[in-house]
């Protein structure tokens, strides 16, 4: 079981991340995005934006960036082989874009057992930064699965 004082109180160092045109553009079409404020720089000029925009489920690709994107599991002693990703959402207070220098700063926000200690709920929150402006914050869910305990 976590500690959950522990994985409150966790310092993960913050990601700084370059947003590069093709990266930007390769995700776009993995995820099936066609409108051209995403793909084409004059198309997105053209809308008003001054690049490429970031498609909005990019951040979760940023995050796994790091050396070791997961490091902070392991420290709280997570065996990785019994985690599965449970859920991701976004909130959006601006844009971000091609050339823009964002940060990264995670910190887990609350453990929860469930199931009688089967299964432990990891949420992670991810706050983007643009300097001092923040662009998004991202909340993730691990699950981790204790099978002895479901035995």
């Amino acid at each position: 079981m976590i500690d959950v004082d522990k994985a409150l109180s966790l310092e993960l160092a913050p990601l700084t991340f370059e947003v590069e045109r093709g990266r930007l553009r390769a995700f776009a079409r993995s995820i099936g995005e066609t409108d051209p404020v995403y793909l084409d720089v004059r198309a997105a000029q053209a809308a008003g934006h001054p690049d490429l925009v970031v498609p909005p489920t990019f951040f979760f690709s940023m995050s796994m960036e790091s050396d070791a994107p997961f490091a902070y599991l392991e420290s709280l002693g997570v065996d990785m082989r019994f985690v599965l990703h449970g859920e991701q959402s976004f909130e959006y207070q601006r844009l971000a874009y091609a050339g823009d220098a964002l940060v990264l700063h995670d910190r887990i926000i609350d453990v929860q057992v469930k199931r009688g200690g089967a299964m432990e709920l990891v949420v992670k929150q991810t706050r983007v930064h643009r300097g001092e402006v923040l662009v998004a914050t991202a909340t993730g869910v691990i699950v981790v699965q204790h099978r002895q305990a479901a035995a």
